[in-house]
C-alpha cells in the first residue's frame, strides 16, 4: 500500500488540529502542524515569512517520510486549490497517494468556536479577530467535489 500525504484543510477553528490527532493516531502517521512550530520556534503564529519556512521545511520533511512509507499529516489548511494541487503533485513525485480532508463549517459557527479559543487560548494558538476571519473566508478556496475523492 501507498504512503498517503494528508491535507487537512479549512479555516481556523473548523477543526483541523483535532482531526490531525485523531488520524495520528489512528493511522498511525507523522502529524506536521505549522503553529504548533510556530508557537515554539517564534512565538508569533501570524509572521508570513516564518510561517512560509517553517511551511517549506515540514513539506521536505513530509517527503522525507513518504519516500520511507510513512503516512504523513500537514494541518497547513491548504486554502488555495493551486497550493493543493502543488503537494499532491510532490506527493505524486515520491510515489505516494494523496488524502484531502476538507472541514467545511459555517462562517458563524467558526466565530463561535474562534471566540471561544480566544477566551482561553490553548496551547500552540493564536488569537483571531473577527476581522481577520472575515478577510480570511473572502481569500478561502473551497475544494470542489471531484478534488475530495
Amino acid at each position: 500500500m501507498k504512503p498517503t500525504l494528508h491535507l487537512i484543510c479549512g479555516l481556523p477553528g473548523a477543526g483541523k488540529s483535532t482531526l490531525a490527532r485523531q488520524l495520528e493516531r489512528d493511522l498511525p502517521a507523522l502529524r506536521l502542524t505549522k503553529d504548533e512550530w510556530m508557537a515554539s520556534i517564534v512565538g508569533n503564529g501570524l509572521s508570513e515569512p516564518h510561517r512560509n519556512a517553517v511551511e517549506a521545511v515540514q513539506l521536505d520533511i513530509a517527503l522525507r517520510a513518504l519516500r520511507l512509507g510513512l503516512d504523513v499529516i500537514l494541518e497547513n489548511g491548504f486554502w488555495y486549490r493551486a497550493e493543493r494541487a502543488e503537494y499532491r503533485t510532490r506527493a505524486e513525485a515520491v510515489g505516494a497517494a494523496t488524502r484531502l480532508h476538507f472541514l467545511d463549517v459555517p462562517r458563524d459557527e467558526l466565530w463561535r468556536r474562534l471566540a471561544a479559543r480566544n477566551a482561553a487560548l490553548p496551547p500552540d494558538t493564536f488569537h483571531i479577530s473577527a476581522e481577520q476571519l472575515e478577510e480570511w473566508w473572502g481569500l478561502f478556496e473551497p475544494p470542489t467535489a471531484d478534488a475530495l475523492e
